[in-house]
């Protein structure tokens, strides 16, 4: 049963037990979202969304012909709040704060930027927490989606907007590889684009880690097989979820980070000959415990699959021919010590691409999550291919 809404507003406090499911539900705090109904969608591997929402943020004025609209898309456990402070409906600060916003690289002053929470999320956009029509949550009935299903939606988003093109579309990781549908499903629509820390095909590397992440989400007995939305606080798929996260944040931080940083640190007060964690293990489970907090698990395993699942080649003819349909002027960027989107799969986007140019990196110990961090060397990679 969809939950009350006094439970829906209620956001747990670290040391308190997190809801079933942290998903945004009709009735908590809207924040900055905005809200597009786009009908029904046919899906790629055969299901059907008898109807679709996006929530999505802007910020800046559309010019009058349409010209300056720029598409910001969030990776896997990120949402449509790119830039801002946090508040109500949105429990964290902006992502990409240093990139976005007024005087920033991708300059609201000139720029209008659009972020939407992917199909499939759980911040407002149709997903496995949203109400079905027989006014239950979908749970485990939600379909699969891929990732030419969620442009598929945010192009309907960009008609419903008055865009007809974009002057960059621009995404990291799960984003990134959204970026890439984009100038290959609609190249005439992207004038510009930027594919950072991504991939154009999922490799097996990746597919056995996010696989790792799903069966650590199926094993935990309170996931219900997707169905938990009813369960009380503290009941829900949260040991699953965190395991599945600090799994995936493994390769979000290099090797060398991490032994740099922890090494073989005891955490504070505990001794690891006497069943205490090391300083690393401690930092693991607090993230994992975090994105519980905050997120659904439902809404992890759905664009999980869709990632496993991604492949720009699928009936193009490989993913060599895919990428040299692309027309939009190309930044492809890189991080040096990423183990999850490694360097040669940029590597192998700007190959692929007419006119893209040399692979651009990011020289940070920080691995993937370096496209976060990095926003000395990435702004102005940015700002410099946008304005020329």
């Amino acid at each position: 049963m969809p939950e009350p809404r006094t439970q829906q507003r209620r956001r747990a406090l670290p040391g308190t037990p997190p809801r079933a499911s942290s998903a945004w539900r009709e009735g908590d705090p809207v924040g900055r979202r905005q809200f597009a109904d786009l009908g029904p969608l046919d899906l790629e591997a055969g299901g059907h969304l008898p109807g679709v929402r996006l929530a999505y943020e802007t910020w800046g004025a559309l010019a009058p012909d349409g010209s300056n609209a720029v598409l910001v898309l969030h990776a896997l456990t990120g949402d449509s709040h790119v830039t801002g402070e946090a508040g109500p409906g949105h429990p964290t600060p902006g992502w990409w704060s240093t990139l976005v916003g007024p005087g920033a690289p991708i300059d609201t002053d000139r720029w209008f930027v659009v972020a939407p929470n992917v199909l499939g999320g759980c911040q407002g956009s149709t997903g496995p927490a949203s109400t079905a029509p027989d006014g239950h949550p979908w749970g485990s009935r939600f379909p699969q989606l891929t990732v030419r299903d969620q442009v598929a939606a945010e192009a309907r988003l960009a008609e419903q907007l008055g865009i007809g093109s974009w002057a960059l579309v621009v995404g990291a990781s799960m984003g990134g590889q959204r970026a890439l549908e984009w100038a290959v499903t609609v190249p005439h629509r992207v004038r510009r684009l930027a594919a950072i820390a991504t991939t154009a095909q999922t490799s097996g590397d990746q597919i056995a880690s996010f696989h790792t992440q799903l069966a650590a989400l199926a094993a935990d007995p309170r996931f219900r097989g997707g169905d938990y939305y009813a369960a009380p606080d503290g009941e829900g798929p949260h040991v699953g979820l965190g395991l599945a996260r600090q799994i995936a944040h493994q390769t979000y931080r290099s090797a060398a980070e991490l032994d740099q940083r922890f090494g073989r640190i005891p955490q504070g007060g505990e001794e690891p000959l006497d069943g205490g964690r090391f300083a690393v293990q401690s930092y693991l489970d607090h993230h994992g415990d975090k994105l519980a907090r905050r997120f659904d698990a439902n809404t992890y395993a759905v664009l999980t699959r869709s990632m496993i699942t991604h492949d720009l080649g699928r009936d193009r003819g490989g993913v060599e021919a895919a990428l040299a349909t692309v027309t939009a002027d190309t930044l492809v960027v890189a991080v040096d010590s990423d183990r999850l989107f490694l360097p040669a799969q940029s590597e192998r986007i700007a190959a692929g691409i007419p006119g893209a140019g040399p692979v651009r990196t990011l020289r940070t110990p920080y691995g993937h999550d370096g496209f976060l961090i990095e926003h000395e060397q990435l702004g102005p990679l940015v700002r410099a291919h946008l304005e020329r």
